[in-house]
């Protein structure tokens, strides 16, 4: 039996041409630069040039191909060549279903972009269960195992080993029907996130491994990802071309694209790559599996008030539990009329940051040396963590606690504007402080993307926990007002161990935002502010 081959050449220079042939003879051409993230042109056969799955991950493969012969070290060529192998596997497959259909659609929410949409039934080998193809977004499906239900479950390839449920029943997403609705305030989230039905994928028994362990070897995890993730590294990170793919899709994180995991891959990156989903289908479902990840996520209301809404957030060396903590004063002197909401998040890696408990063979540091070293910022400071102060420090390392940190601050905006978009508001004012400023930043940047959806009144950053460098426009496309940003350059958190655990990166709470966009105003509060903590009782916000 013949099967589809995808191969890719270099033009010449950072061009790259991607051919699809499928098993018929039909053929799907793709052309652009490493720098595009999505292919520039494609022409080809109707059924393959219609399928975004076919067509991202074709590309992604031409992409990867490309970077397995130019990264600079050797683990990332060889991973670089891992992921282009799974992607030319899922395209492959992809153009093997497109090419070869019987008659007959069915109708039914997809449970890869949560639409209502045509399934058009490919053919398959005897004795497998059958094989659809979402005609929006090109992803396999197939009909959802709980027989009453007229809803589509993602396909896996080959044989199915266990019960594929769409995405209601194996609760990928609250409800199909509900995904776009508004909720009147921020705290009604957790009424919006209750499940509409039965978990059904908790009654199927998997021996020798775990449910959510197969669900890695779904394909959704790899259809859109790699344009998605390039839009989000440009976004968020302001790199450009295979490097913004690179980037995007490991600030998404959530099990490797070589291994199909889907994680929060797929749904967080088309959230702020496509601003219109905010409020949406699948900002709910990147909203929900972000809720299951992080169990200390939570929106709590502080105070009643008829002006614009103000939502606070922590980060880095900032009180925990319920209630104001340390922002009552600086809240209410600038808004005294205001609802205001406090967002919780990250309870583990905030943690970590600060005792970076169970690394390897090494004890944990007192909490109170490790704020101590954190305060000092100098050799002598960072001696007092010992052994583990490498750990801080070493930009190199995949499990620094700064990085996972901020990845999990970069996933907390995202989710937070969607749960913005769902709400009835015209507006919000955003404060946050720290890594909590950096989930205020990548909020108000993912919340441009939305034409719609509520705009930003202001933005107050204290101490801001990312780098200050980056097209800035994408921070003040939606403000009324102005994005205040105030730094010290006495922070010594973020002037020596930001900076070393992000390879030398200068962050805005030091230096301030360069270039600085209409909108965007630094203010230097270095006489009034001498340590990190410092801003919530030494500044008043404009």
């Amino acid at each position: 039996m013949k099967k589809s081959n995808v191969v890719t050449r270099v033009l010449g220079g950072d061009r790259l041409e991607c051919q699809v042939n499928s098993p018929d003879g039909e053929r799907l051409t793709l052309t652009g630069t490493t720098t595009d993230v999505e292919p520039a042109e494609f022409m080809g056969a109707a059924a393959l040039a219609g399928n975004r799955a076919l067509i991202n991950n074709a590309w992604a493969f031409a992409k990867f191909t490309y970077q397995k012969v130019h990264l600079p070290t050797p683990e990332e060529q060889k991973l670089a060549e891992k992921r282009a192998k799974a992607h030319q596997d899922v395209a492959e497959w992809l153009a093997d279903l497109a090419d070869d259909f019987e008659v007959g659609t069915k109708r039914g929410w997809c449970s890869s972009c949560f639409t209502r949409t045509d399934h058009r039934k490919g053919k398959r080998p005897f004795g497998q269960l059958p094989a659809y193809l979402c005609s929006t977004c090109g992803s396999p499906t197939l009909p959802c195992a709980y027989k009453p239900c007229d809803n589509m479950a993602v396909r896996e390839r080959g044989p199915i080993r266990v019960p594929r449920y769409c995405a209601e029943h194996s609760h990928e997403i609250p409800g199909f029907d509900k995904a776009d609705r508004k909720i009147d305030t921020l705290v009604d989230y957790r009424a919006f996130l209750e499940y509409d039905k039965r978990n059904l994928s908790h009654t199927t028994k998997v021996v020798g491994t775990g449910f959510a362990a197969l669900a890695l070897s779904a394909p959704v995890a790899l259809l859109a990802a790699p344009a998605i993730g390039g839009a989000v590294g440009t976004l968020i990170g302001g790199y450009t071309g295979a490097a913004a793919t690179s980037y995007g899709l490991a600030l998404l994180g959530g099990g490797s694209v070589a291994a199909g995991g889907l994680g929060m891959i797929g749904g967080t990156a088309v959230v702020t790559a496509v601003g219109g989903t905010l409020g949406g289908a699948l900002g709910a479902s990147i909203t929900n599996a972000y809720v299951r990840e992080d169990k200390s996520f939570h929106i709590e209301m502080l105070q009643g008030g008829h002006g614009v809404p103000v939502v606070v957030c922590n980060g880095f060396l900032s009180e925990s539990g319920q209630g104001w903590g340390e922002w009552k004063d600086l809240v209410t002197r600038r808004y005294p009329d205001s609802p205001v909401y406090r967002v919780h998040w990250g309870a583990k890696e905030l943690k970590d940051l600060g005792i970076l408990a169970g690394y390897g063979t090494v004890k944990a540091a007192a909490p109170t040396a490790i704020k101590k070293a954190a305060m000092a910022a100098t050799k002598k400071g960072a001696g007092l963590l010992g052994p583990v102060g490498p750990v801080l420090l070493g930009s190199s390392l995949a499990k620094n606690p700064w990085h996972v940190a901020k990845n999990r601050a970069d996933k907390t905006g995202v989710v937070l504007a969607d749960l913005l978009a769902r709400t009835k508001a015209k507006s919000y004012v955003l404060i946050g402080h720290s890594l909590g400023a950096r989930v205020m930043v990548v909020t108000a940047q993912t919340l441009a993307t939305k034409r719609d959806g509520p705009r930003v009144e202001a933005a107050h950053l204290t101490g801001a926990a990312i780098g200050a460098k980056s097209d800035w426009l994408t921070l003040t496309k939606r403000v009324n007002d102005t994005i205040y940003n105030y730094y010290s350059t006495n922070d010594n958190v973020l002037k020596y161990l930001y900076a070393a655990a992000m390879g030398g990166q200068t962050a805005a709470g030091v230096a301030g935002f360069t270039p600085i966009p209409p909108s965007l105003k630094n203010i230097d509060v270095s006489a009034q502010v001498a340590r990190h903590s410092d801003y919530y009782t030494m500044v008043t916000l404009q």
